[in-house]
């Protein structure tokens, strides 16, 4: 018949998702989100007895020619591990225009 394989040819090409014959999914794919890697982290700091310390308005981290610049930054510290944990909002800047205000 013709027209049936013309009909079937069009619905051929209009792609379709789902319905009769299609491929069922097996497992939702579940998201990490951030809320469950803070969870993890928070863990992992208390296993190895980090400290809040207090009263630290700034870290430098150099690098080559680069310094990441933390203002007001949550330090954590676990001294028997030598672990230092720095938290916050972090700028990337060149190590020249960053020196004199280290140097002062």
């Amino acid at each position: 018949d013709p027209q049936k394989l013309a009909k079937l040819q069009s619905q051929k090409t209009a792609s379709r998702t789902g319905g009769k014959g299609s491929v069922r999914r097996k497992h939702k794919a579940v998201r990490k989100t951030v809320h469950q890697d803070d969870k993890r982290l928070k863990s992992v700091l208390q296993r190895l007895q980090c400290r809040d310390i207090p009263a630290i308005e700034e870290v430098n981290l150099i690098k080559q020619d680069e310094v990441i610049h933390f203002t007001t930054p949550k330090v954590q510290a676990a001294i028997a591990a030598n672990t230092y944990v720095v938290s916050g909002t972090a700028e990337t800047k060149k190590l020249q225009d960053i020196l004199p205000s280290i140097i002062q």
